[in-house]
């Protein structure tokens, strides 16, 4: 294979980190269209969550560009 057992579970890690991230992002509506929900524009959906996703690419980049040496 392209890439060893080290990035393959790396990238499993940055697979992970991105889906909390998308967790972190989800939420905040309304069930009511005439009301105004601030709970949009909190700190987790802002600031947090981008932050999250964005360290879960670093890492799949990583995962995916580092070499490891063979293990004998």
């Amino acid at each position: 294979m392209a890439l060893g057992a080290k990035n393959i579970k790396l990238m499993i890690a940055g697979l992970l980190v991105l889906a909390s991230g998308f967790l972190l992002l989800s939420g905040g509506g309304s069930d009511n269209p005439d009301v105004f929900n601030y709970a949009m524009f909190d700190f987790r959906r802002l600031v947090a969550a981008p932050v999250v996703m964005v360290a879960g690419i670093v890492v799949e980049v990583l995962a995916i560009m580092l070499t490891f040496k063979k293990e004998k």
